[in-house]
């Protein structure tokens, strides 16, 4: 019997590092990719057919945050089912049969480019061209078997497209990682098979404070503090149209899901407004290139 297949919409082209994220996370289950060159596609994409899941990068060791992805999930009302947090590595990729000298141009996005400059500081006879996608420029190399154009792209665009690693890890800073989230529109089921696993330790919540209350943040922090719950991460935004007001994106982790629960009835009444974004298993740290994308390249 066929395995079923799950689909995942993943913001990049096949090949890129959100797609090998999805390959992890989904360990062993046949999926179906479907790539999107925005985030705001991804998201739109799910909202048209609530079988689809998402996997959306949020912040990156280097980076920080990625602010835009915030907004997106608070209005979109998808709910985050999981996490990967996962080593990015940035290859020198080309058509085969050709060396470093023979290159003049590196395509890739911006953000890998920023992150692979002490590399080509080596070459300067190389000039970096930003793309839409690291992958997409793996991929247009090959389609058109361009010759004196490299890409920096991942491992699995390499071998999808049947392209030569001139030069591999080639980014400026091993300790850089990406975290990811998973979001559904089937939240509730998720989470309901999760908590009879007892598996749910960490969730991502957001909230905003009356502006006139003196030391409201710390009140909630303090409350978080006494129900034993761990803040992971804390992240405002400025609320447009709304002058000095903020939102506040947190993640906090807890070994005890009633408690978790208590803490935020604790909370409730301090804010404006509350709302959860998704209650998940805290994410597994990749380190090398997971076994089944190296299966399924």
């Amino acid at each position: 019997m066929a395995k079923q297949v799950r689909k995942v919409v993943i913001q990049g082209w096949p090949g890129a590092n959100h797609e090998i994220a999805a390959k992890a996370f989904f360990e062993g289950e046949n999926l179906d990719i479907i790539p999107c060159l925005t985030f705001e596609e991804l998201f739109n994409a799910i909202k048209r057919d609530n079988s689809i899941y998402g996997i959306v990068a949020i912040e990156n060791t280097l980076a920080g945050s990625i602010l835009s992805n915030y907004t997106l999930l608070k209005d979109s009302n998808l709910v985050i089912i999981g996490e990967y947090k996962m080593r990015i590595k940035h290859q020198f990729l080309a058509l085969k049969g050709q060396e470093i000298k023979d290159i003049k141009e590196v395509h890739s996005h911006p953000m890998a480019i920023a992150q692979c400059q002490e590399f080509f500081k080596k070459y300067p006879h190389i000039k970096l061209i930003e793309s839409e996608d690291t992958a997409l420029s793996a991929k247009l190399i090959y389609e058109n078997q361009i010759k004196g154009i490299g890409a920096i792209a991942s491992e699995l665009a390499g071998k999808m497209y049947k392209l030569e690693t001139l030069a591999k890890d080639i980014e400026t800073n091993k300790r850089n990682f990406t975290r990811f989230l998973i979001i559904s529109d089937k939240g509730k089921t998720e989470v309901e098979d999760l908590l009879q696993q007892e598996r749910i330790n960490k969730a991502s919540i957001v909230f905003t404070l009356p502006l006139e209350e003196e030391g409201s943040l710390s009140k909630v922090l303090t409350i978080f503090s006494f129900y034993n719950i761990n803040l992971t991460k804390i992240q405002s935004l400025p609320m447009i149209g709304r002058e000095w007001e903020y939102l506040f994106y947190v993640d906090v982790a807890f070994n005890n899901y009633t408690r978790y629960l208590q803490s935020l009835d604790a909370i409730r009444p301090l804010c404006q407004s509350l709302k959860t974004l998704g209650e998940y298993e805290k994410g597994k740290q990749s380190y090398p290139l997971p076994e089944s994308v190296k299966e399924n390249a």
